[in-house]
């Protein structure tokens, strides 16, 4: 049976109209810090670039750089992560909303509450432990006038021969929304990795991943991300 004792997500039922996004640091989007302009230099490197060239640029290098493992603060600043060189898919997509917010690229997050099971084929052995729900603040980016999520903008154009996502192995969900879009709907029909099924709630849209965390806490309660995230946050997720 799958640890409700682990879980820190508050319950709330009001959903979230469509936020306006900005572009503003946060806690944990702190694009003013040194680590991250200097990403954003390399990245940037003077060229002329679009927004979404820009974005992609951002995807893949942190995709190369900053090493998947599992660690469980969803609040961790970028720069930490960045000094670390390691983050989890949440961490490491935060530093891309980071870039974009400081090129002036809006950002807001889409709060979506998963089930556990959707991270059952990466813990084959851990099913009990793993969280009943899970909190995940998926980025959208106001790319040419409208929201565009971060798979929408980041994935090719034409997606051939379309893999399933296993959950398993070297490719996390970080690296998948670079060869396909996703889809968290349950009426959505597109060439995507459709992962409508594992959603419980949707709880709408937030300015930054930092007020959803406020407003709905974090996937672990605080007390248990204390004592293993230490151990969590260097277990590579690379298989």
């Amino acid at each position: 049976m799958t640890c409700v004792l682990l879980g820190g997500i508050r319950k709330g039922d009001i959903r979230h109209d469509a936020s306006v996004g900005d572009v503003a640091a946060t806690p944990i989007l702190d694009w003013g810090h040194d680590d991250v302009a200097r990403l954003y230099e390399d990245i940037a490197e003077g060229a002329i670039q679009s927004a979404q060239e820009f974005l992609v640029s951002a995807h893949r290098s942190v995709a190369a750089n900053i090493r998947p493992v599992y660690g469980l603060d969803d609040r961790q600043p970028v720069s930490v992560t960045l000094s670390r060189e390691r983050g989890s898919c949440s961490q490491r997509l935060a530093i891309v909303e980071a870039l974009a917010r400081r090129r002036g690229i809006a950002t807001r997050v889409c709060g979506l509450v998963l089930r556990g099971e959707f991270w059952y084929p990466r813990f084959r052995r851990l099913h009990a432990v793993i969280p009943k729900s899970v909190l995940l603040a998926w980025p959208e980016f106001l790319v040419d006038g409208r929201w565009q999520d971060i798979s929408e903008i980041v994935s090719p154009a034409v997606v051939s021969a379309l893999e399933p996502f296993t959950n398993t192995g070297e490719e996390t969900l970080f690296d998948a929304i670079g060869r396909a879009p996703i889809s968290w709907g349950k009426s959505v029909s597109c060439d995507c990795l459709d992962f409508s099924e594992f959603v419980d709630r949707d709880l709408g849209t937030f300015e930054s991943r930092d007020v959803l965390f406020e407003e709905f806490g974090q996937t672990m309660s605080t007390p248990v991300r204390i004592l293993v995230d230490p151990v969590f946050r260097n277990w590579s997720a690379s298989g």
